[in-house]
């Protein structure tokens, strides 16, 4: 499933073909996805304006100008990719199930397993059913030393746990979180409430640093990712632990370990990481 990296590439993909744009047509090809589209979806955003298009967690957020908040938030589910188009036609593929155009092109939401959603938010986003448990950006400057210090204060939870609750944090997934651990050297199975002062420092800025090296690398490629530009991310390959069991630690050469937490793996360093 994509995670905080691969929405905001998406996102910033997508700012180019639907920023400033009238929405000349929103196209539905099928009555849902993972749920049933929003009643008279489309007529309800056909012809406004776009003002800009956000990331908030793992969703994507298209934001229309109105005189009352308006916005179309989407989640790419399992198998869900945006295709841009140039040149508007009606030569759909199989998966693409909603189709956005605009006189800049057309935005293809293709989604074989049909996992991902759209879903209408009339108002402010605490209204939202997605978005109103979120707990903070990590990219955001409220996230900081002090910020995850209170967010673990206490916590008997491993830290893996903690780090993948999205009412503590919003966005931070099961590759990004294992690659921050071990940045950090912190195994992922601590309990959380013990992270010593300077290991909450490390791990603050191993969670910033994973997820801005992995927006500039376009994401990770698993499965069914690709930019909306067609190309695969490329962050995969830099991966120090991710889906390396059994490989060599590329600090102390010992062997890459797995485990199962809450039914995730997790990948650490057994020497690496205390």
């Amino acid at each position: 499933m994509p995670e905080l990296p691969e929405v905001e590439t998406v996102v910033q993909g997508l700012r180019p073909f639907l920023e400033g744009q009238r929405l000349d047509r929103l196209l539905l090809r099928r009555p849902d996805l993972r749920f049933p589209f929003p009643q008279g979806l489309s007529q309800r955003v056909t012809g406004k304006q776009i003002a800009n298009v956000e990331r908030r967690a793992k969703y994507g957020l298209i934001r229309m100008e109105n005189d009352a908040p308006l916005s179309l938030l989407f989640h790419l589910g399992m198998s869900g990719r945006m295709v841009c188009e140039e040149q508007p036609n009606e030569d759909f593929e199989k998966h693409d199930h909603v189709v956005f155009e605009t006189a800049k092109g057309q935005v293809r939401f293709n989604d074989p397993r049909r996992f991902g959603f759209l879903d209408l938010i009339e108002g402010e986003d605490d209204t939202n059913r997605f978005l109103a448990p979120l707990g903070v950006e990590p990219l955001s400057a409220d996230f900081d030393v002090a910020c995850l210090r209170a967010a673990l204060k206490g916590k008997k939870s491993p830290i893996k746990a903690s780090l993948l609750n999205q009412k503590l944090i919003a966005g931070l997934g099961n590759i990004y979180v294992c690659e921050a651990l071990y940045e950090a050297g912190v195994r992922p199975t601590r309990e959380s409430g013990s992270l010593k002062p300077r290991e909450v420092e490390r791990l603050t800025g191993t969670i910033k640093s994973v997820l801005e090296r992995a927006i500039a690398a376009g994401g990770s490629s698993l499965r069914d990712y690709k930019q909306v530009s067609g190309e695969l991310g490329y962050f995969q390959h830099a991966w120090a632990v991710y889906g390396r069991e059994d490989e060599d630690c590329r600090t102390c050469s010992r062997p890459i370990q797995r485990i199962v937490q809450s039914n995730r793996s997790s990948f650490f360093c057994a020497a690496c990481q205390r």
